[in-house]
């Protein structure tokens, strides 16, 4: 582990109750300090870049993608992997891969990223979207089991975030009904449950490398497959057509190009060879954080971790706030005197029913076209989906989790600076 989170795991107890004029209201920050710049990169990337452009070989199963693939599934323990150009046509891939037709029901949260639910509606799959636990933000397994029918064929666990979805559940659920567990991995690049990876898990996993994520080559996707036919579709349906390598023959499939560059892979490479650590170092921080923040009280604390979690990686940390705690302020209002002390957070995405990035009823989506989409998603609401995105869920992004421990100390600071004084940031908002 780097210098940065050695010592102490728990907090030092020396952030007295701040008397100080709050920054919201012209006072100085809490935090001073930086986080470092994200993305990270290191002389290998610049050198083999190098050696790739003169190559002039940049793209259909080069060296580098090769040796990636291999590296990336010998890191998550997946039995077959390959690199696609993106983490929506990932899901995409995976979901056909695994058997899902036009037609079938696939089980989504209400709340991730709109690319979970576009990518099972871009293959003629029709999305049922289910509520979440509001304090872990990952799909609730009761909603997703009383959403099965005879139509439904497919599950998507979106591991969320900072905390990861009970697999266990929602295997007992997919053996029940012969149904296949796809997951979104996009956040959580080498996360453990009970020891295995994220993107082993199921059947098949999707992984996003886009520009914010903790592994990332500016754009590209990933897909991992359980079993040697599952892969075999989701290869060619990447790749033009064509089988795997040595054999290269034409698989009678509908094949796309979703290929990958040699530059990306580079990158990915890179980014790889630092991954263990840095997740260390983020998860040292979380629990150095989650430890500070119980000791401070008040109405912001991390969201609880499930001791089936064996290692827990984070695309940002997931916190709750307590309404019954803020004395008469929101969360939105709580989040802003933060963010004045330096401390920046944020809330979740817009649930996939109503986020403004996807109408589902424009021109351009499937839905209009469908006589039987199974919910009305314009009238949909989730309640935990709701109560996440208005009220309760705060997530820090995970490039601030790779700063020294100093930071850290600065964060809890400004926490305990606005604690104290939440009778004045209410007064505040009551005033503007």
């Amino acid at each position: 582990m780097s210098d940065s989170v050695s010592g102490s795991a728990e907090p030092s107890g020396r952030y007295p109750t701040m008397s100080e004029r709050l920054a919201l209201t012209g006072g100085n920050p809490a935090v001073a300090l930086q986080p470092s710049p994200w993305p990270i990169s290191g002389d290998q990337e610049v050198e083999w870049m190098t050696e790739v452009v003169r190559s002039g070989k940049w793209s259909w199963m080069g060296p580098h993608e090769t040796a990636f693939a291999e590296q990336f599934c010998q890191f998550l323990g997946a039995n077959h992997g390959m690199c696609v150009s993106n983490g929506t046509v990932s899901i995409q891939c995976a979901l056909q891969a695994v058997g899902v037709e036009p037609g079938d029901e696939v089980i989504v949260p209400g709340l991730t990223w709109v690319a979970t639910a576009q990518a099972a509606l871009d293959i003629g799959a029709q999305v049922v979207l289910v509520d979440i636990d509001p304090e872990t933000l990952c799909i609730d397994p009761d909603a997703a089991a009383a959403a099965i029918t005879p139509r439904t064929r497919a599950i998507i666990p979106v591991q969320l975030y900072g905390c990861m979805c009970d697999m266990d559940a929602l295997g007992e659920l997919a053996r029940k009904h012969d149904l296949r567990i796809v997951e979104d991995v996009a956040h959580q690049h080498g996360s453990q449950w009970r020891g295995v990876c994220a993107g082993a898990l199921g059947d098949a996993g999707s992984f996003s490398f886009q520009q914010s994520k903790v592994l990332t080559s500016g754009e590209g996707g990933f897909v991992t497959c359980r079993d040697e036919e599952a892969f075999q579709t989701a290869f060619a349906l990447k790749q033009v057509g064509w089988t795997p390598p040595p054999d290269m023959k034409p698989a009678g499939h509908y094949g796309h190009n979703y290929r990958i560059t040699e530059m990306q892979c580079v990158l990915l490479r890179g980014g790889l060879s630092r991954l263990a650590e840095q997740t260390e170092q983020r998860d040292a921080n979380v629990q150095y954080l989650a430890a500070g923040l119980e000791r401070i009280g008040g109405p912001l604390r991390a969201a609880r971790r499930d001791p089936r979690v064996t290692r827990q990686a984070y695309y940002a940390m997931t916190m709750v706030f307590d309404p019954q705690k803020g004395e008469g302020i929101t969360r939105d209002q709580y989040l802003q005197a933060l963010a004045a002390e330096g401390f920046s957070a944020g809330g979740p995405y817009d649930p996939v029913y109503r986020n403004p990035l996807l109408n589902l009823y424009d021109r351009t989506s499937p839905i209009p076209y469908r006589p039987d989409v199974p919910q009305d998603y314009a009238a949909l609401r989730l309640p935990g989906c709701e109560q996440a995105k208005n009220e309760t869920a705060v997530l820090m992004s995970h490039t601030r989790l790779l700063a020294e421990r100093a930071y850290m100390d600065q964060l809890l600071e400004g926490v305990e600076k606005v604690n104290g004084q939440l009778g004045e940031v209410r007064k505040h908002f009551a005033e503007v």
